[in-house]
């Protein structure tokens, strides 16, 4: 527990240097380096051991964040495209030992779990998508709502289901989660979230954003995110017979073990916020 708590801090420190430069460079590659470290997470559970595969994979998951935040001159299609093919033909050559399942696999932790961590850069330029109703400091709000739904309601339950969980919620995916820490992880991550956006409305936002009545369900559905992506990622886990996805942060596992629910709450809310103000 005592390890848990001081890898919690460390990294609570971490990301909130992170939010200070969420207008710098520095913001996309933070988030190009998670993608290539969860890239090799996955791969490294299931055993994906082809080296053109690997390096491959890494190199384009690293990729995919900087893409999102700076572009490049060849269309992002085309670049998965490319990236594929090049699979398809690692697997030809090497057909013997490398199978399909270790491509799609790969193709998964290389194109879909960078682009969620991308989802971070979407979140943050909703301010360029939306410039009449969204500004910075609305953004800044927002990467750090999804941030915290998703921490503060795995937080939140792991309490509440260590104090009172008698009911299992997956016995077989996650054997220590409860129906009740559930529901306390939900509830609690909403008090908190009211009070985050309650300091924003008083000492940072200019102009209102969004209410408190409107923003019950964005944290409710969130949170729900926040428990799919979790027990997703466990899932995966348990279909390997992994227990952590890695080892990078004592207590807590690796990166995938420590992002994985903030991989699902991300581009859910920017899938929210992008509705609700296109309307």
């Amino acid at each position: 527990m005592k390890q848990r708590v001081i890898s919690g801090a460390i990294l609570v420190v971490v990301m909130l240097l992170v939010f200070l430069g969420i207008y710098t460079p520095a913001f996309g590659l933070f988030f190009s380096i998670l993608s290539a470290i969860a890239s090799y997470e996955i791969l490294r559970v299931a055993k994906v051991e082809n080296k053109e595969v690997l390096a491959l994979s890494i190199t384009f998951a690293f990729i995919v964040p900087l893409y999102i935040e700076y572009g490049f001159k060849v269309p992002f299609t085309i670049a998965i495209l490319i990236f594929i093919f090049a699979l398809l033909l690692i697997m030809l050559a090497n057909h013997e030992n490398t199978r399909f399942e270790q491509i799609t696999i790969a193709m998964y932790s290389s194109v879909f779990i960078p682009f969620c961590f991308s989802a971070f850069i979407l979140v943050r330029d909703l301010y360029r998508l939306f410039p009449t109703r969204i500004d910075k400091n609305h953004a800044l709000f927002l990467v750090i709502i999804g941030v915290s739904c998703s921490w503060l309601t795995d937080t939140c339950a792991y309490f509440v289901g260590v104090k009172f969980g008698k009911r299992k919620m997956a016995p077989i995916i996650s054997p220590k989660k409860s129906i009740e820490g559930a529901i306390g992880g939900i509830v609690g991550c909403l008090v908190l979230n009211m009070i985050i956006l309650y300091l924003f409305n008083t000492y940072v936002f200019e102009t209102s954003f969004i209410s408190y009545l409107a923003f019950v369900p964005i944290s409710l559905l969130l949170s729900g995110a926040s428990m799919c992506g979790d027990l997703i990622a466990s899932v995966i886990k348990r279909n390997f017979q992994a227990k952590d996805y890695g080892n990078l942060i004592p207590g807590h596992g690796g990166i995938m073990d420590r992002f994985d629910s903030c991989l699902f709450v991300m581009p859910m809310l920017y899938i929210v916020i992008t509705i609700i103000y296109s309307v």
